[in-house]
């Protein structure tokens, strides 16, 4: 047998340890970057103009630093500066959360504008808060609108979680890297990694699709 395929053989159940890791990485983030995106998206839409100011500041911020300055910035810099201990993984989850909700903020206020103005006019007509106009009628909407853009997100993430690897994280790069540096077959172990990243990519990406089209609100088009 051909050496390349013999380390693809001998290091899979090895790298398929990380799946696992990658996957709690990527739902961390995701999870995170929903809570903290839909309380930015409101802002920004509904919020006072100081509010919205903020928020803009905040997605300006974590929308243009590079995810690898960021985990070092954190894990070396602000955690050690306030001597907190965190893991790796932790951290990683932490601040691919915040890029996250940083770009989820800006899907959801999009979705948030499509839902058509009357819906809140007529919710204020009968008595109803803006909270509770928000919450029980706008964000159900917007957040099944925003299905298509979170499909996208959710690429990114599981894209971007490879980079965790340099803070030590033990999810698939890390463990293929870890395998590739002792057979020295870099080649056919990370044309490997590569595929196990595009079927998880695939399969996430048809579940978020298969949800999109069973809650799709009538009268909408995609």
């Amino acid at each position: 047998m051909h050496s390349g395929l013999a380390a693809v053989v001998e290091g899979l159940p090895y790298v398929l340890q990380g799946i696992g890791v990658t996957l709690t990485v990527v739902g961390g983030a995701l999870a995170m970057g929903l809570a903290f995106g839909l309380f930015l998206s409101v802002v920004q839409v509904y919020g006072r103009t100081w509010l919205r100011r903020l928020a803009a500041v905040y997605v300006w911020f974590f929308r243009g630093i590079p995810l690898l300055v960021l985990l070092f910035l954190f894990y070396f810099g602000v955690l050690a500066a306030l001597e907190v201990e965190l893991s790796p993984f932790m951290v990683s989850i932490i601040v691919l959360g915040l890029i996250s909700s940083a770009y989820q903020a800006q899907i959801l206020r999009g979705a948030i504008l499509s839902v058509p103005d009357g819906q809140m006019k007529a919710a204020r007509a009968i008595g109803m808060s803006d909270l509770r106009a928000i919450t029980f009628i706008i964000l159900p909407q917007a957040l099944r609108l925003a299905i298509p853009g979170w499909s996208n997100e959710y690429t990114v993430i599981m894209k971007d979680s490879a980079v965790t690897y340099a803070l030590g994280v033990a999810e698939l790069m890390a463990r293929t890297n870890h395998v590739a540096s002792r057979t020295y077959q870099h080649l056919w172990l990370y044309l490997m990694v590569g595929f196990i990243y595009l079927l998880l990519t695939w399969v996430g990406t048809q579940a978020l699709r298969i949800l999109e089209e069973r809650v799709a609100i009538s009268g909408y088009t995609r």
